[in-house]
């Protein structure tokens, strides 16, 4: 647990979330909340457990591998999504989970789940069934296409990435469509899903009431590509796909150097003159075809070309160098495992280390932290981790819920945990 006594709260201490979450997005949700405080249960089908627990790679004894070798090898993916969880085994379709579900809603304050819409309904653990026992609870439905749809099916990131039109953002314009290389939509609408957690907590303070929070990933994301005006760039002739560049900004986008690539931002007068400077070519301010930022977005092909003419001549930290030595806002193109290791979120705990608990000297491993940082609060994720499926049964079950010996065992003689 995090020492309470060295440090101040957490900002969601005292909050309990039933957590019905699996695969990425739910979790992903759940992993904020917890990394914020709350007291995260979550539940898993003893049949298997979440399905990210069988994700390659694994980490065990023998350090990282691809393929699990040892019964306690664990998915890296529920390593690090299970952080601060405790765990509990419950067979939602058999009969009396119900019952289960309803006495763990009775002391919570919030459940998320992200099953396909209409699922947790027919399971007998939807929103409906929450309130009747605990009218305060705040129920998170985090799904592809909302808790409303009918014909949504199932979601998976590359599907919403493909109907949200975001493939055809990025690349160049007689490229295919760019899969982005994280998962965006599942980790996108997540962090939604905790907007409208919190938001709701707040409107419970004044009203004393839960309600029902239903975020759509299809809806999340769609929401990031509307940003941009597409039928406006379109209706003035501008390309919408530019590939490295963006060229109704430019100069601004990603260039070419002798050994990598090199991100700048020169898109104001002061800034594309800096640039010229650097280049060595300050005459190019004086160029109509680049002598104001209007005249620079309509001849930006040009411009780029004369750009990446000159940063492909030099390494990357000197083309930095004479970027930054004229005031013009520039970095390096990193490798993300290099970007996981930057001194500056490391330090603010914006990237952690993981590790298996029964070996942590196999490997060097970090993910994702909170990257918030509170004046009167801290962050960080409780020691639990649901290494087995039901590892917190007795915790859980027992300790919070009441059951007693006999009770656990009939339910688990039943099928039920």
């Amino acid at each position: 647990m995090t020492d309470t006594a060295a440090t101040p709260a957490r900002p969601l201490e005292g909050l309990r979330v039933i957590d019905l979450t699996r695969a990425l997005a739910g979790p992903y949700a759940t992993l904020l909340l917890a990394g914020l405080g709350a007291q995260v249960i979550k539940v898993e089908d003893p049949r298997g457990g979440d399905l990210a627990r069988e994700n390659s790679p694994y980490v065990g004894r023998n350090g990282v591998t691809v393929e699990r070798a040892y019964e306690d090898d664990v998915s890296i993916s529920h390593l690090s999504r299970a952080r601060g969880k405790m765990g509990v085994s419950l067979n939602l379709k058999a009969p009396g989970a119900r019952g289960v579900f309803e006495d763990l809603c009775r002391g919570a304050d919030i459940v998320v789940e992200n099953f396909t819409a209409g699922t947790a309904d027919r399971l007998g653990v939807g929103y409906e069934v929450a309130r009747a026992v605990n009218p305060g609870i705040i129920y998170c439905s985090l799904s592809g296409f909302g808790a409303d749809a009918r014909d949504g099916g199932k979601a998976m990131d590359v599907i919403i990435q493909a109907l949200s039109g975001a493939m055809y953002t990025s690349g160049d314009p007689d490229a295919p469509p760019v899969r982005m290389g994280i998962p965006v939509a599942d980790m996108l609408a997540p962090v939604f899903a905790v907007i409208g957690i919190l938001a709701a907590l707040e409107q419970r303070h004044r009203t004393g009431t839960g309600q029902h929070v239903d975020v759509s990933m299809l809806g999340a994301l769609t929401s990031f590509v509307a940003i941009e005006n597409w039928s406006a760039l379109a209706a003035a002739g501008m390309p919408a796909r530019t590939g490295l560049t963006v060229q109704r900004l430019s100069p601004f986008g990603v260039f070419e150097c002798a050994d990598g690539y090199v991100a700048v931002v020169a898109v104001h007068e002061k800034l594309a003159r800096g640039l010229f400077a650097a280049m060595g070519a300050p005459e190019l301010g004086d160029d109509p075809r680049f002598a104001s930022r209007d005249a620079r977005v309509a001849n930006a092909v040009a411009l780029e070309a004369r750009i990446t003419q000159w940063s492909r001549t030099k390494p990357t930290a000197e083309v930095v160098r004479m970027l930054e030595a004229e005031g013009v806002p520039a970095a390096p193109v990193r490798h993300p495992e290099e970007a996981l290791s930057d001194p500056r979120v490391m330090a603010r705990a914006e990237t952690m280390p993981i590790a298996h608990p029964r070996y942590p000297h196999q490997s060097e491993l970090r993910t994702s932290g909170i990257p918030i940082r509170f004046s009167e609060a801290t962050t960080g994720f409780d020691a639990a981790l649901p290494i087995a499926i039901g590892e917190h049964n007795g915790d859980v079950y027992r300790d919070l819920l009441g059951y007693d010996a006999e009770r656990l065992a009939a339910l688990a003689e039943a099928g039920v945990i």
